[in-house]
């Protein structure tokens, strides 16, 4: 059993129980009053490019084709950050789709100041959403138990581990279905829930979850917890000091017609390229060239093998054709 920290907190807890206090407890990571939020920490595709919310404004717009231009479209982001993917889509559509937009910003941290007044602050989905709802790299920070040979992993405060009771119940037959013999895993049962749920409360639409991920066939076979502080891995100490994150296992997320895409290709379909600017433009067009080719860095590291570009894309239509079509 692998362990951090040098002296044992007296009341080691299972993982889940941690990780919900050091995430989202008083004083969580995610909540603490007047934190610099995830951007303060580690970089998403959201932070790399605004590619990133272009692209999701395209697919808001397929939706909103798909559904028939509705008077009221709703854009639903879980776990919203600072609302920085809300304000890069709004400001990446046509005025006369964000005129129709009702963009809520999913999130337990409380409001930023100065974020644009038409985004609705919420803490759980609305329910009977028309449109789209799109939740990057949410799921990973759902809290979920821990597992090594057969035992709940318990974790004191400090990060030191022992073992726990054998797991039993419908986790263990999570465990057999999803990630059968793996010396130690992370139960994503509460994973599947929470998506589920999510999904649920759209009425007709898209719902879309990004995340670091991984399939049954390609588990790691040690599990993939960690931390993040100021831009580092970390060991995953739950003290509310650092983020606490592991892999999500996205196929057992998909419900009904579910299709999984990498991000490289899901933002291929979305018209985001790395393919490097024509170099006649850089004697027609000197300044137009240089633009081509920061926004072909930027879309070569959203799309990169062996980062950002191997994350996973789970979209789970409803009532809607499926994407891509």
């Amino acid at each position: 059993m692998s362990t951090q920290g040098e002296a044992a907190d007296p009341v080691p807890v299972r993982w889940r129980t941690a990780m919900e206090a050091a995430l989202y407890g008083p004083d969580g990571f995610y909540v603490r009053p007047g934190g610099p939020g995830p951007a303060g920490h580690f970089r998403t595709s959201v932070h790399a490019s605004p590619l990133y919310a272009g692209a999701v404004a395209r697919l808001l717009r397929w939706v909103d084709a798909e559904l028939g231009h509705p008077q009221g479209l709703d854009l639903v982001d879980v776990g919203a950050g600072r609302g920085e993917l809300l304000t890069g889509v709004l400001g990446a559509l046509p005025a006369e789709v964000a005129a129709r937009v009702r963009p809520y910003a999913v999130e337990r941290a409380e409001r930023p100041d100065g974020l644009d007044p038409r985004i609705r602050w919420v803490p759980v989905p609305p329910e009977g959403t028309t449109g789209l709802l799109f939740a990057n790299e949410w799921l990973d920070n759902v809290p979920l138990e821990t597992a090594e040979d057969g035992r709940y992993v318990l974790v004191a405060r400090d990060g030191t581990e022992s073992p726990g009771p054998a797991v039993d119940g419908a986790d263990l037959e999570w465990l057999e279905r999803w990630w059968p013999g793996a010396g130690r895993a992370e139960i994503g049962r509460p994973r599947d829930e929470a998506w589920a749920g999510a999904v649920a409360t759209v009425d007709r639409g898209l719902a879309v979850a990004v995340d670091y991920a991984h399939t049954r066939e390609a588990r790691p076979p040690y599990g993939t917890l960690t931390g993040f502080r100021g831009g580092r891995e970390v060991p995953p100490v739950p003290d509310g000091s650092c983020d606490v994150t592991a892999h999500v296992a996205l196929d057992a997320c998909a419900g009904p017609e579910a299709v999984l895409l990498s991000q490289r290709e899901a933002l291929a379909a979305l018209g985001v390229s790395g393919a490097r600017p024509p170099l006649a433009l850089a004697s027609s067009d000197p300044a137009g060239y240089v633009r081509a080719l920061a926004s072909a860095g930027e879309a070569a590291e959203l799309t990169a093998r062996g980062g950002l570009g191997d994350f996973g894309w789970l979209v789970q239509p409803v009532g809607v054709s499926p994407w891509p079509a």
